[in-house]
């Protein structure tokens, strides 16, 4: 056995089922040793923001890591962004960086680069193996640490020849390092701050916003009123009809001061305080209003679940939340010009129950949420952690977790571009992905920025900067060409009849819808 085998076997070892990859020469050996060991699924990427893309989607439906296959630095580096998104998720992922041997090194070959450096901004823990004998033992390492709650991203730097020299055995799972319990002080102190007559909120996040979390929030709002809330870009949200109702912070700053407007105490559950996506000239950076108290029942790290079933027992809560989200599909528009309205309408009206949506519909995305609110109960993975390119390589991930479950990605043109290898890697899976692409050829919430951050005498150089025609991406064709059957929609018709179709049958689909 050598290196890179006790490695691919200590992954298996701990449940690790899935690498996504996009391997180079250093990795070579432990290509090799997916063949010799049984049990990982590889799943070969195109560019390496797919691959740390997918590994937060699966990450964030099934619970546990995939891993990671990428080639030294540069490969590492062209996945960071949607590693950026990952960490804000605090999705659990183990990334198996490739080096050069150990002896390689002193000479500066070309692709030789700090790997730590570029590793450190989104990693929570970070080792490199030195030995073929204890490569299986840091693994066991990293996925302890990626597993660690709230989940974390584990790098292991992996130089070539501690993968291909020998190795004794594989190593056996580490204990898990699981949420924290909440301590009784903090839920005895949350318990009487929703006695005391003041408006409270809650601000939920991670366990809090489904399965039992969310059932003890919607328990404690039933007896108290207190507002439940959750981040505009909270990484996982059960929502549809039959759930606990959660309201979703807004994006400007302005409308979340109008929205937090008389709430006298803010209770944080896995969260942080509101605060403004980017800062603007004469607009609030600390949104909540002034005066109002914060009282944290739970950290990220900590049993955020548990904590809310035990002030709702301690309250004396109804045994289950009585108020529940009523099913109101939205009419079906049957005529013109298509719009993001309209092509939600189509979307809520026509998508199954359990649906996982993997969104970055940027603009869209506001008609899109308010029209999902009421439809048929599912799953909401939106851009956690605001760098775009995100959706297409999230999607593939939900997939690959849930292959049971029809996956929706809605994307605006722009950031699709940024990922668009991932269809390919839908196409080769053969994944149950349906994708809209909404086409309205431009980068359009810069457009909107432009005009809120103050950025005066814009003329034709600065908005060609935001502008995506000349030429115009055909995304049909660009689909087509990535082995992914895609249609265009210019009329409600046309995607209602098209949208229709894809929900019908099983693997990729992609939409293009002329807005």
């Amino acid at each position: 056995m050598n290196g890179a085998q006790s490695l691919v076997q200590t992954l298996v070892n701990c449940g690790v089922e899935v690498c996504f990859a996009n391997p180079g020469t250093s990795e070579m050996h432990f290509v090799a040793a997916l063949d010799s060991i049984e049990g990982i699924r590889p799943v070969l990427c195109l560019f390496e923001g797919v691959v740390t893309g997918a590994a937060d989607g699966y990450g964030r439906i099934a619970g546990k890591p995939a891993a990671t296959l990428l080639h030294l630095g540069p490969g590492l580096a062209n996945g960071l962004a949607n590693l950026h998104n990952a960490r804000r998720a605090s999705t659990p992922i183990v990334n198996v960086v490739g080096d050069h041997a150990t002896y390689h090194l002193q000479y500066d070959a070309l692709l030789t680069s700090d790997i730590v450096g570029f590793a450190r901004p989104v990693s929570s823990w970070i080792h490199e193996s030195k030995r073929a004998q204890s490569v299986a033992t840091d693994a066991a390492r990293a996925v302890q640490a990626a597993r660690a709650a709230p989940g974390g991203i584990a790098t292991l730097i992996l130089p070539a020849d501690t993968a291909w020299n020998p190795a004794e055995r594989p190593a056996s799972p580490l204990p898990d390092i699981a949420a924290a319990t909440v301590s009784s002080t903090a839920v005895d102190d949350v318990a009487k701050l929703l006695t005391n007559g003041k408006k409270t909120a809650f601000i939920l996040r991670g366990a809090a916003l489904h399965g039992a979390g969310l059932e003890a929030a919607g328990r404690i709002h039933a007896k108290t009123g207190a507002r439940l809330l959750c981040d505009t870009f909270a990484p996982m949200v059960e929502m549809g009809a039959g759930r606990v109702p959660v309201e979703r912070i807004p994006y400007f700053a302005e409308q979340i001061v109008a929205f937090l407007t008389g709430i006298e105490q803010i209770i944080l559950v896995g969260s942080k305080p509101p605060v403004s996506f980017f800062a603007y000239p004469g607009k609030p950076s600390w949104c909540a209003p002034e005066g109002c108290l914060f009282s944290t029942l739970a950290h990220p790290h900590e049993d955020g679940a548990g904590a809310l079933a035990a002030v709702a027992d301690s309250l004396g809560a109804p045994a289950s939340s009585p108020i529940r989200v009523p099913l109101q599909l939205p009419t079906m528009p049957t005529s013109g010009a298509l719009n993001a309205a309209n092509v939600a309408q189509i979307i809520a009206a026509l998508t199954p129950d359990h649906a996982i949506y993997a969104d970055e519909s940027a603009t869209s995305s506001f008609p899109l949420l308010a029209n999902l609110g009421r439809a048929r109960p599912h799953v909401h993975l939106p851009l956690t952690g605001g760098s775009i390119g995100q959706g297409l390589p999230l999607a593939v991930g939900a997939a690959m977790a849930a292959p049971d479950r029809k996956v929706v990605c809605p994307h605006g043109d722009g950031g699709a571009a940024y990922t668009m290898q991932a269809l390919w890697t839908m196409a080769r899976e053969n994944l149950d992905i349906t994708t809209v692409i909404y086409a309205n050829r431009s980068y359009a919430i810069l457009n909107i920025e432009l005009q809120r951050v103050g950025a005066l005498n814009a003329g034709p150089k600065a908005l060609s900067m935001l502008d995506l025609h000349n030429p115009e991406m055909n995304w049909t064709k660009i689909a087509q060409g990535l082995g992914v059957e895609a249609t265009r929609a210019t009329t409600c018709e046309e995607f209602a009849d098209q949208y229709a179709s894809a929900m019908k049958q099983r693997g990729p689909r992609l939409i293009e819808v002329m807005i």
